[in-house]
């Protein structure tokens, strides 16, 4: 069982500009980190990859923790964050279903969810912090290790993502066999998404006993949905997680941590998220337009993101010139509160680390508050 860290038996934390970003302080620069941050795109990842199965190093702490702090060794002083190493589905492992990482073609069910009698093949109660407690010692392994450099983000993916992973058996073009689901056996798909809630939720409570700082909630597939079959089988789900994680660390009397929700592609509902969702933090994609989306939301929460990850491949002139312009349309009146710069999605494995680097550099030289 994952016992609560108590703060104090860890390093103090030098930085928290992420933190003070997401409750909505007042920052001198925007904070920085990017999706994806510990991946293929690093020589020091490829190399520990050469050696371990990918869930291997995901169910080892050691090596989730080396792993995690890779680009923090080598991005010192540059970058605001840390993210555990982990994965997704592994929600879907601990209800019960194998999911192998398959070279060159990604995540696979062996045995997906075809229909819902095949419901039955999965556990009933999930222990989480049996079944996932690699995660959390991973997660504590690392706020050691981390000296209080940078504060350290757990996640989760969100219910209607996880949910689309179970059913289409891996990635999906076009979501035939989920929505079939959603259409033919609505009762049902609610059933599976609620089971799937109360895990995840489970597991961020889990996770921040063990010393996560922030977490964040990745729907990746939300954009694959109409906007009232989001509301109806993902915004929901959603916001059980919220209002359930925050519900029981104010029973377990832990101090709530700020949560971040990246619907990728749900532009439309960005007002919806900031009134209802309860996060305290919204990641935006690179199809959103930043001086808008914040003129939409307002102060109400804090926005992260959001340059389009191939701009990294256009060389150092690109990426200073993207750079300068999401700082400018993020900023009010010259201040870069309410904003943590990012990447509208993961970074992906052909990005020259150099380069990743000099996009840091250039978030810091652009997004410091127009009168520091």
């Amino acid at each position: 069982m994952t016992s609560y860290v108590n703060p104090h038996d860890f390093p103090p934390l030098k930085n928290d500009l992420i933190l003070r970003a997401a409750r909505g302080e007042r920052i001198e620069r925007a904070p920085v980190w990017v999706m994806r941050q510990a991946g293929r795109y690093l020589p020091e990842f490829r190399a520990i990859r050469a050696e371990q199965d990918f869930f291997k190093v995901c169910r080892t702490p050691s090596l989730a923790c080396e792993v995690t702090l890779q680009p923090i060794r080598r991005y010192t002083g540059l970058v605001d964050a840390s993210i555990i190493f982990s994965d997704i589905l592994v929600v879907p492992q601990a209800m019960g279903l194998v999911v192998e990482m398959v070279p060159g073609k990604g995540p696979s069910f062996p045995a997906p969810l075809k229909t819902p009698e095949d419901m039955c093949r999965l556990s009933d109660n999930v222990d989480v912090e049996k079944e996932l407690g690699y995660v959390c010692d991973a997660i504590t392994l690392t706020r050691k290790e981390l000296k209080g450099e940078v504060p350290l983000i757990g996640f989760c993916g969100a219910p209607w993502t996880l949910f689309a992973y179970m059913i289409e058996g891996g990635g999906s073009k076009f979501f035939t066999a989920c929505k079939t689901w959603l259409f033919k056996y609505p009762k049902e798909s609610k059933d599976l998404l609620q089971r799937i809630s109360v895990v995840c939720a489970d597991f961020l409570v889990a996770q921040v006993k063990a010393g996560a700082q922030l977490l964040q909630v990745f729907d990746s597939w939300a954009g694959e949905l109409s906007p009232s079959d989001y509301r109806e089988f993902s915004l929901p789900y959603c916001q059980f997680i919220s209002s359930t994680v925050r519900a029981k660390l104010r029973e377990l009397n832990i101090p709530e941590v700020p949560m971040i929700l990246f619907a990728k592609g749900a532009n439309w509902a960005l007002e919806e998220l900031v009134e209802s969702a309860g996060y305290d933090v919204l990641g935006l994609d690179w199809l959103h337009e930043p001086d808008i989306a914040r003129k939409r939301v307002g102060s109400r929460v804090t926005l992260q993101g959001n340059m389009d990850p191939n701009v990294l491949y256009g060389g150092k002139e690109a990426i200073e010139r993207t750079v300068k312009q999401m700082a400018e349309a993020f900023k009010v009146n010259g201040s870069p509160d309410r904003w943590i710069a990012n990447l509208g999605h993961g970074i992906t494995p052909g990005v020259d680390p150099d380069d990743l680097k000099w996009f840091f550099e250039c978030i810091h030289k652009y997004s410091y508050a127009d009168t520091c």
